[in-house]
């Protein structure tokens, strides 16, 4: 393998230059523009006086946007900067996936190497590949989704060996290699075996191998007190209150998502490993293209990175999650465009992008080709009301569109009801930003078809109006506002948390990373969600509802009360 550690020095020379003088030197034509769209995008997603963000984009070596909104500690009002430390969630996998890399290249571990090679005791251990860890295709239980685990178990130190305990012996959800499913397990075991294979704890081997060579200074394991001691504090929201993060032992997250870092650190990062300075051209290919199980639409997953397209461009992407923090880091090969946002907060206030959401707003115009910004105009409420009908797309997909308060809205069958936001007389915006709607007018001006455009990208798909009546909306009864406020909290099942919260008079519900939904009451416990064909029902028993249960499409999903 070729050693980053022979090129350290230099790298981390040149990358100091970049990072503290190219903000300051000519810009050629477009760049300055570029860095107002962004510092304005920045402006409108996050708050000077809350939790906000970290944020650089750059240009090969030449950074276009470098800056931070929002605060680090909000109760001592001390303003967030570009140098915070910021825990990294699962951005952290391609670190480990990396790291278990560089001893593929070194010889001391094949891909093809069973489980049971490096962890003699794991059950199925020999039906388990080195490469189906790397890309979630092994099976094995993910951890954090074990009912309860976040609550309580998930503030316990444990060692290696003991995380590995908490899921060895729970029944593979599938056969290896068969199927594709996101597992922090996985990447618990892509630790361990780096650990068997280097004889070094696991972030001490990436510490060695990449980050000291590489003079990413400030990027390392969360439970280093060096590091923790640089960090931005980190939030959530409760009931609609900015709250600290909750408590987690960070030896838990391990190599799926327990390393820290910076803007700079991870430019650094992103330059030396797609440029060729990690890894051989070949291993690196493999890390990102994903195969079997694992490339089958939508997943598209490689080794700890995800491909994926930004304004019709290939991009090379993972995001992060973990108590107190959001993160998203990208990268658009032909361009050579590196975002980096990092978010000192775990939850989105209700309307508001999420940190992917703002990255890939970013790369666009880091393309010069930005999404349509989101600037309403006036539309009657007839000419809305014309559109309202049930639109067939290809696949057997519904869209149905409907009036609700004044406002157009889209709902694809089985799932939750947006209101779009009306950029030209047919033209609308989906609240994220990218997803867009046009309608399709006959020669006497009505509507007989949308065009529908995923994630704003590409010429779009048609849906054609068909003659299916509207489905009824939910008929609601008042309830008390003491009733409404006893099931008031976040609930949480594995990593999957649900807001619920008082907007105004109108319990709102938000699931993580959707956007919020409006519970209306049919019964004092039980709630119909407006915006999709689901019920939310709370626990009775109690002055604060324990329990909340969604039900929808036949499934049932019960999440327990955190806070």
């Amino acid at each position: 393998m070729m050693s980053v550690r022979s090129l350290g020095f230099s790298l981390a020379l040149c990358f100091g230059l970049a990072l503290s003088a190219c903000a300051h030197a000519p810009q050629p034509p477009g760049d300055a523009e570029i860095e107002r769209q962004a510092a304005e995008l920045v402006a409108r997603r996050y708050p000077a006086d809350g939790p906000g963000a970290a944020i650089l984009i750059a240009r090969g070596d030449m950074v276009l946007y470098r800056g931070a909104r929002g605060e680090s500690d909000i109760e001592a009002h001390t303003p967030l900067s570009p140098d915070d430390v910021f825990r990294l969630g699962s951005v952290t996998k391609q670190f480990a996936a990396a790291g278990l890399l560089s001893l593929v290249e070194d010889g001391r571990v094949s891909l093809d190497d069973p489980l049971s090679r490096y962890l003699p005791d794991f059950p199925r251990g020999g039906d388990i590949t080195v490469r189906q860890i790397l890309n979630h295709t092994s099976g094995v239980h993910n951890y954090t989704d074990i009912d309860g685990y976040m609550i309580e178990p998930i503030r316990a130190d444990l060692t290696t060996a003991q995380m590995i305990d908490v899921f060895e012996n729970l029944p593979l959800d599938f056969e290896p290699g068969t199927r594709w499913s996101y597992s922090n397990s996985g990447y618990v075991l892509v630790g361990a075996v780096i650990e068997a294979a280097s004889g070094m704890p696991w972030h001490e081997y990436l510490r060695r191998e990449f980050f000291e060579p590489l003079g990413m200074r400030h990027t390392g394991y969360g439970g280093d007190p060096r590091l923790v001691a640089q960090q931005a504090h980190g939030y959530s929201l409760d009931g609609g209150a900015v709250v600290p993060m909750r408590t987690l032992s960070m030896t838990q997250p391990h190599a799926a998502g327990a390393l820290v870092s910076t803007v700079d650190d991870l430019l650094i990062w992103n330059r030396a490993l797609h440029e060729g300075r990690v890894l051989s051209n070949p291993l690196y290919t493999q890390m990102i293209t994903p195969t079997g199980a694992a490339g089958t639409p939508p997943y598209n997953y490689g080794f700890g990175i995800a491909a994926g397209s930004v304004r019709d461009q290939p991009q090379l992407e993972h995001g992060g999650g973990i108590f107190g923090f959001s993160t998203s880091l990208s990268y658009v090969p032909g361009a050579d465009i590196t975002v980096v946002v990092l978010e000192n907060s775990d939850s989105d206030p209700p309307g508001a992008a999420s940190s992917g959401l703002i990255a890939r707003r970013l790369a666009a115009i880091a393309l010069n080709n930005p999404y349509p910004e989101m600037i309403p105009i006036a539309v009657d409420t007839s000419a809305l009301q014309a559109a309202e009908a049930v639109y067939l797309f290809d696949g057997g997909i519904k869209r149905t569109l409907r009036v609700v308060d004044g406002r157009l809205t889209a709902q694809r069958e089985g799932r939750p009801r947006i209101p779009l936001t009306p950029i030209a007389r047919d033209d609308f915006l989906y609240d994220d930003g990218l997803n867009r709607i046009q309608l399709i007018r006959d020669a006497s001006g009505a509507v007989t078809s949308v065009r529908y455009f995923g994630e704003g990208e590409g010429e779009g798909v048609i849906g054609v109006r068909s003659a299916e009546a509207l489905a009824p909306l939910p008929v609601a009864m008042a309830l008390p506002r003491a009733t409404l406020e006893r099931v008031v909290g976040i609930y949480a099942a594995g990593e999957l948390n649900m807001n619920v919260f008082l907007d105004g008079e109108t319990l709102r519900a938000q699931l993580t990373g959707q956007s919020p939904v409006t519970l209306r009451a049919t019964a004092p416990t039980v709630f119909a969600v407006e915006e999709a064909d689901a019920i939310v029902e709370f626990a009775a028993e109690g002055t604060t509802a324990a329990q909340a249960t969604i039900k929808q499409g036949g499934e049932e999903i019960t999440l327990t009360r955190t806070r």
